[in-house]
């Protein structure tokens, strides 16, 4: 799933393409992509719209247009946005293409049909709800212990939880507990500060690191470009099940939180 350093990796890329540019049409080959308003709106209210800038709220794009409105975007567990020429060959993945005045797409590939977009006038309407974005100045291991000191939940559903922090999932959830050294069943109330203030150190670690290599594709993700993320070859546990600990070699091991995949290190994280 596109976590925060794809959506970022894509936001960053995206962006030299399609700021300034009107948009002179919109082709829907799956019309349930859209959660709001009707077809019939989003067309009507979306052709002839310049898009003024591009922004990231956890796992979600938002596209700002000149009317005030903005169209916002989940990419879901399989979705990507890649940037074509107009006339290229759509594949049979491609769910939603955005026609821009400069003979270029946004082409919305989603495998899995679980990405939504909506256009609304007041984006918190979809985005309100979100907890801290993890990479802010203000989003201090202080502010990270208040979230988690009541929370009897597994500290790794707990992370996913997107109105706790915007933007961690699976991956980057495992790849953090790591770092940290805290096992995934540990009870979010039941870190230490100091513990607290590694998993702080290491969630950002983590993402920095993700953006850098712009994100994991290890199922579906692509870039804008078509190209690949690398952040992937940089994991520690994350689907790694059965192979030797970077640390200390023990085999990870894989088990399931609240219907999630975890990975994790039996002796690093005890």
């Amino acid at each position: 799933m596109p976590e925060l350093p794809e959506v970022e990796t894509i936001k960053n890329e995206l962006a030299p393409h399609i700021i300034g540019r009107g948009i002179s049409g919109v082709s829907l080959i799956f019309e349930g992509i859209i959660r709001q308003p009707s077809v019939e709106e989003f067309h009507s209210r979306l052709i002839g719209q310049k898009i003024t800038g591009v922004a990231r709220r956890g796992k979600y794009l938002i596209l700002d247009l000149t009317s005030g409105e903005a169209l916002i975007i989940h990419l879901k567990m399989t979705g990507s946005l890649l940037v074509k020429p107009t006339s290229a060959e759509a594949d049979r993945f491609i769910r939603a293409i955005l026609y821009l005045d400069n003979e270029i797409g946004i082409y919305f590939r989603d495998p899995r049909k679980l990405g939504r977009m909506w256009l609304v006038e007041d984006k918190n309407s979809i985005v309100g709800k979100l907890g801290p974005e993890p990479l802010e100045a203000d989003f201090s291991h202080q502010i990270l212990a208040q979230r988690l000191s009541k929370r009897t939940a597994p500290i790794k559903a707990v992370l996913c939880d997107q109105s706790l922090v915007a933007g961690i999932g699976n991956m980057y959830a495992d790849e953090a507990l790591f770092g940290a050294r805290i096992h995934p069943l540990r009870t979010g109330k039941s870190l230490s500060p100091e513990e607290v203030e590694h998993l702080h150190s290491a969630i950002q670690q983590v993402l920095w690191s993700a953006i850098n290599n712009k994100g994991a594709s290890v199922d579906s993700y692509l870039r804008p470009s078509g190209e690949v993320g690398t952040a992937h070859f940089q994991f520690q546990v994350a689907h790694r099940g059965g192979q030797s600990c970077p640390v200390c070699g023990t085999p990870i091991q894989r088990i399931s939180i609240r219907n999630r995949g975890s990975y994790f290190c039996p002796q690093c994280q005890q």
